[in-house]
């Protein structure tokens, strides 16, 4: 079992950047699962942001944020991050880090959800026009 602790959220302005973090701790280990980020704004779904491969070789983006974040891990550091750029006010939303303990046996990284056992508590992004 992980768990899992998102940092780095906060208020910035349209166009600005921030870095999100998300510390996995626990008696496993962090190369064992891929590593994704959803995102939930309020009154809307979760939705999907972006997913890391467990040894960082592939990574997976959802289309509204392509170009503009990435993705990566750091498995020395059992971390994964999400660098985000070009920030707008459509991308304010809890953005929570997930951890699929799968991620090694499939062909593919996750998009769904329902496949990341492990979800932290979530860091809010404020953008601001």
């Amino acid at each position: 079992q992980v768990q899992l602790v998102e940092s780095g959220g906060g208020l910035v302005q349209a166009g600005g950047s921030l870095r999100l973090s998300c510390a996995a701790s626990g008696r496993t280990t962090f190369s064992y699962y891929a590593m994704g980020w959803f995102r939930q704004a309020p009154g809307k779904e979760r939705e999907f942001v972006a997913a890391v491969s467990w040894n960082g070789g592939s990574t997976v983006y959802a289309d509204s944020v392509k170009g503009r974040f990435t993705i990566s891990r750091d498995n020395a550091k059992n971390t994964a991050y999400l660098q985000m750029n070009s920030l707008t006010p459509e991308d304010t939303a809890v953005y929570y880090c997930a951890a699929d303990p799968n991620g090694r046996t499939r062909t593919r990284v996750s998009v769904r959800g329902r496949e990341y056992d492990y979800w932290g508590q979530g860091t809010q992004v404020t953008v601001s026009s």
